[in-house]
């Protein structure tokens, strides 16, 4: 007959379910928090950023154009003194100009390295996430089944010499009468 367990504490077990679920709590909000960091920073660069520089390029082109206007007017009337003001002007919008195109260029290049460079991660970002959601709760409910067959386990109560356990009222083991041949104790004989 093979060996009967012996169980009786459930504390490691019911103290790591409850590690878990603390776990659990923790890791879900802080994998999610880097799911959505990760989707402000693609909307600021494709779409906050980008519309911003775009606005300043129209904004400092319509500048520029007036600029050169007041240049062109400046020039037709002869002042010296104003065109010179004009020319400065004209030049400091160009370079501003210049700069916005570039930084709008940067953010579309940052906006593109961005995504390549997070898509494998977020992949396994969501592969941590699904993991956490799904089998880590399926994990949590297989420790609460555990923990049940452990104590309707531990209910059953051993059988005792009432109920024909292995053991004879005095102690001694009781001969097995199964498994074929003869397996009783020889009689002794008294004088």
């Amino acid at each position: 007959m093979a060996e009967q367990s012996h169980v009786t504490s459930f504390e490691a077990i019911e103290s790591f379910r409850a590690s878990l679920i603390v776990f659990l709590s923790k890791a879900r909000p802080t994998v999610e928090e880097v799911s959505n960091e990760l989707l402000r920073m693609r909307v600021w660069l494709e779409s906050d950023q980008r519309n911003y520089w775009n606005k300043e390029i129209r904004l400092l082109g319509r500048q520029l154009e007036q600029a050169l206007q007041e240049l062109f007017a400046a020039r037709l009337s002869q002042l010296q003194t104003a065109s010179a003001v004009q020319e400065m002007a004209v030049q400091r919008l160009r370079r501003q100009l210049r700069e916005a195109e570039e930084k709008e260029q940067v953010t579309r290049k940052w906006s593109r390295a961005l995504e390549d460079r997070t898509d494998p991660l977020m992949k396994e970002v969501q592969g941590l996430h699904t993991f956490l959601t799904i089998d880590m709760v399926r994990a949590v409910a297989c420790l609460d089944q555990v923990i049940q067959a452990l104590e309707a386990y531990a209910d059953v109560a051993p059988p005792g010499p009432a109920s024909g356990g292995s053991a004879g009222v005095s102690g001694e083991p009781r001969a097995s009468t199964s498994g074929g041949g003869d397996t009783t104790a020889p009689e002794t004989e008294h004088p």
